[in-house]
């Protein structure tokens, strides 16, 4: 998404943060750690939400007034959605292990996506 429509720096850096915001808040939820190895888990957790405080600082100095408007808008709404649809579906399959399984490979599956085709 980011990559195809040549973002401003204020727009890509406000995406990541979403992202990585999101991703966090999935992967600390108490249901989810009865799914994966707990230490990895907590070392997962805690690096997200070091790249989400090193990405506020940086937020902080490229975008100004027009952030709030660039939360409301565009690739950052698309984010929200997209994590919202999965926290919806987790509920409605009651954190189960193997729902946990198949969102893991839903988000691993872009970055194998593109593993291949620097590849080939």
């Amino acid at each position: 998404m980011v990559e195809g429509d040549q973002l401003q720096e204020a727009q890509a850096i406000s995406v990541l943060h979403e992202m990585l915001q999101q991703s966090f808040t999935l992967f600390h939820t108490e249901c989810f750690f009865a799914a994966w190895d707990t230490a990895l888990l907590e070392q997962l957790c805690t690096g997200l939400q070091q790249q989400v405080d090193d990405l506020d600082a940086c937020q902080g100095q490229v975008t100004g007034e027009e952030d709030s408007a660039l939360g409301r808008m565009g690739p950052t709404l698309v984010l929200k959605r997209y994590f919202h649809g999965i926290h919806v579906y987790l509920k409605e399959k009651e954190y189960s292990d193997c729902t946990w399984e198949i969102i893991r490979v839903e988000m691993m599956e872009p970055c194998l996506h593109q593993a291949a085709c620097k590849k080939g």
